[in-house]
């Protein structure tokens, strides 16, 4: 492959909410392909599904690109999240110490836990919206509903203060950047981040309540020392970054896909036992998450994929939203189908040891908005046409610009 021949990613699109034609071009033609990315660094990206969820979840596929000839996403010196180098600061990302956090939170995060929390996401989302109902029609349903509503729930699953919400979403933007900060910028939003959670760290440990966060640092003070500070920061700031950026998003896409297509919207109103199927066509159908397509790995050593070899050194995308239109997957990928027996099988929570542990509670999240938007809101509807829609651009996660509806 030529250099001329390299795409530039991420890959133009028709309107918002459509995919890449180019995707579906590369899963037939060429599944395993090289993209440039906004950094100018070279990629090898991989669009069918069996291969992004061997890149996802095979241990030779490593998460760590803080490491000499690792592809740089972002335009910053240290290349971006997924690159920057640790400074000797703790992490919770590989092998042995990473399967060690997992145990101590994954019991936080089962899905029987976070159906306990599923009234108290009820109340929060009933309260934002009537608020939001208060302002009358239009509403900016991603200002309104989208963005606090994850941003309460991991604040009181943490213990952290809601109204600090505005600071995490400015740090979440700045340390997911591609193009859109400079590294100065986003090293204040470092230092900044982490001087809050070691302040918030110190504080429940010193008045421990009923979440996470005060869990979590008895736990650490214990005398096998499972979790260091070090990592109990690392982990916060996780949370708390996962926790709002993506479900903030989804339920801005969720919402605009279902009334692009309305009839989506109204089987769900015929029929509220479809939503649960209808959630999970959402995850599997939606392309604008991600701005990247899904987490890199580095290849420690030569594997081949899709008969192509890929050599030890190279930089994997597993491009999530061309796996989860693959057709030896899903049939008929492209038809939006609520009751698709293996629609849950899609990859937009990952694979194998990096699954995403909060899937649970961003599932109770986006199944409790679309109930309620459906029995208070059955007369929802874009404001504008679903074509007008516009990206965020510029971050790594990538979602909606705001999403205006009437009722």
């Amino acid at each position: 492959m030529t250099a001329e021949a390299i795409p530039d990613f991420p890959f133009d699109r028709p309107t918002a909410l459509e995919p890449p034609p180019l995707l579906a071009e590369l899963r037939e033609k060429c599944p395993v392909a090289h993209v440039r990315l906004p950094s100018g660094d070279t990629a090898t990206m991989v669009t069918r599904y069996d291969d992004a969820r061997a890149v996802m979840a095979d241990p030779r596929f490593s998460r760590n690109l803080a490491r000499e000839g690792a592809a740089r996403l972002s335009t910053t010196e240290d290349g971006g999240l997924f690159s920057r180098r640790r400074d000797g600061s703790a992490s919770v990302g590989e092998g042995q110490d990473h399967m060690r956090w997992r145990r101590l939170l994954s019991g936080w995060f089962t899905a029987r836990k976070m159906e306990v929390w599923r009234p108290r996401v009820q109340a929060m989302t009933d309260d934002l919206l009537d608020a939001m109902l208060a302002k009358g029609s239009p509403g900016n349903l991603s200002a309104g509903l989208g963005l606090p509503l994850p941003v309460r729930v991991i604040c009181a699953l943490i213990g952290a203060p809601s109204e600090d919400q505005d600071k995490f979403a400015h740090w979440s933007r700045v340390m997911l950047t591609l193009t859109r900060y400079t590294q100065d910028e986003v090293d204040r939003a470092y230092q900044e981040f982490t001087a809050y959670v070691s302040d918030l760290v110190d504080r429940n440990r010193a008045d421990p309540g009923d979440d996470l966060l005060s869990e979590l640092t008895q736990i650490s003070d214990a005398e096998d020392g499972r979790l260091s500070q070090g990592e109990l920061i690392a982990t916060v700031r996780g949370l708390l970054l996962a926790g709002h950026e993506t479900t903030s998003n989804m339920i801005a896409i969720m919402v605009a896909m279902l009334l692009s297509d309305r009839e989506r919207y109204e089987a769900v109103i015929d029929d509220p036992e479809l939503v649960p199927g209808t959630v999970e066509e959402v995850l599997r159908l939606d392309s604008t998450l991600s701005a990247i397509g899904g987490v890199p790995r580095f290849l420690t050593e030569d594997i081949e994929l899709s008969g192509t070899k890929c050599p030890a050194g190279s930089t994997m995308i597993p491009n999530v939203p061309a796996a989860n239109r693959d057709p030896d997957k899903f049939p008929d990928p492209d038809r939006f189908d609520p009751r698709r027996e293996n629609s849950a099988q899609h990859l937009t929570f990952g694979a194998g040891r990096h699954y995403c542990l909060g899937q649970p509670l961003a599932r109770v999240e986006l199944q409790v908005v679309l109930s309620t938007l459906i029995r208070r809101l059955p007369g929802l509807r874009l404001r504008d046409s679903a074509d007008r829609l516009q990206l965020r651009t510029g971050g790594m996660s990538g979602g909606l610009q705001d999403v205006w509806v009437t009722w």
